[in-house]
C-alpha cells in the first residue's frame, strides 16, 4: 500500500475534501419514495426468479454451454486442511505448503500491513520481520521507517510525529479481504492476488479525516523459506471498487465503539 505518493510498500491515503466530522447521519444522496417502490419490487422478482431456478434443479439436461468456465462451490468451500498452525508476533504463522496456504498468508499479512500498528515503530518493525523474507525485512524497515515517520505525511491524516491520534480521537487502519486468488505457484513460490476493503480515517469528535472505505487488489510474491511462506515483493492497484449504497452514515462514537469492540480474524482459504 502507500503513503501519500505511489511508492510500493506504503499506504494510499486519500483525504476527504470537506472539513468537520461528516457522520452524523449523513447521506450520499436523496432517494425519491418512487425510487425505494422499485427497488422494492426489484428484490422481490430477483427473489421469485431465484427460487424458479431452484425448482428448476435435476429437471433439466446438462449445463449450457461456456458453464465450464464459471466458478465452482468448491472454490470456496473448506479443504479440511488447517490453515494455519499458530502464531508469530501476533500474527498468523505456520501455515500449509500449498496453494490454501499461500492464499491464507496472503490475506492475513494484507490485514497486518494495513494495521493501525505500522504507524507505531517498534509494532511495525515486528510485523516486518516476521511477514517478509528474512533477505528482504531489512530494507524493507528503512523503507518504511522514512514513510511512517514524515511528519507532514502523519500531520495530513491528523496524527502527531509519534503516529498517535489527537486525544479524544481514535486512529482506525483496518484492511478486510474479500478474497483470494492464486495466479501462479510453483511449490515453493506462488503469486497470490487479495482484494480487499480498507477502513481508514479518524474518529471523534472534531475529525478532519473521519473514517472511509477504499477498496484495493494486491498482488503478494510469496516463498516457502523457515517451513513458511513469506512475502518477497507486492504491487497494488484499486479496485474493483462497487456502488456504495444509500445507508446512513455511523456516528464518529458508534464507529469508534465498533473497531474497539469487534475483532479481526485469521483468515483461511
Amino acid at each position: 500500500m502507500s503513503l501519500g505518493d505511489d511508492r510500493e510498500g506504503q499506504t494510499r491515503t486519500r483525504l476527504p475534501e470537506t472539513g468537520g466530522d461528516v457522520y452524523g447521519g449523513a447521506r450520499r444522496g436523496g432517494r425519491s419514495s418512487s425510487r425505494s417502490m422499485i427497488t422494492v419490487v426489484g428484490v422481490v422478482v430477483l427473489l421469485v426468479a431465484a427460487i424458479a431456478f431452484a425448482n428448476r434443479g435435476g429437471s433439466g439436461s446438462g449445463s449450457a454451454a461456456g458453464d465450464e468456465d464459471k466458478p465452482k462451490a468448491s472454490s470456496t468451500a473448506a479443504t479440511g486442511t488447517r490453515p494455519v498452525k499458530g502464531k508469530s508476533a501476533g500474527i498468523p504463522a505456520g501455515y500449509a505448503h500449498d496453494e490454501q496456504g499461500a492464499q491464507s498468508a496472503a490475506a492475513n499479512y494484507s490485514v497486518a500491513l494495513g494495521s493501525a500498528d505500522m504507524f507505531n515503530t517498534a509494532t511495525r518493525h515486528t510485523i516486518v520481520d516476521a511477514v517478509y523474507a528474512p533477505d528482504v525485512a531489512a530494507g524493507r524497515q528503512s523503507d518504511l521507517d522514512r514513510a511512517y515517520s514524515s511528519e507532514q505525511f502523519l500531520a495530513n491524516i491528523g496524527l502527531d510525529k509519534s503516529g498517535a491520534a489527537p486525544s479524544g480521537q481514535t486512529f482506525i487502519s483496518r484492511v478486510v479481504p474479500v478474497g483470494t486468488k492464486v495466479v501462479s505457484y510453483g511449490g515453493d513460490s506462488a503469486t497470490v492476488e487479495v482484494w480487499y476493503t480498507s477502513l481508514f480515517g479518524l474518529s471523534g469528535d472534531g475529525s478532519k479525516n473521519p473514517v472511509s472505505e477504499s477498496w484495493y487488489t494486491t498482488t503478494y510474491q510469496l516463498k516457502w523459506i523457515g517451513n513458511d511462506w513469506k512475502v518477497t515483493d507486492f504491487q497494488q492497484k484499486d479496485g474493483p471498487v462497487p456502488v456504495g449504497r444509500d445507508q446512513r452514515a455511523s456516528t464518529a462514537d458508534d464507529m469508534t465503539k465498533a473497531v474497539e469492540e469487534f475483532g479481526g480474524f485469521t483468515y483461511a482459504r
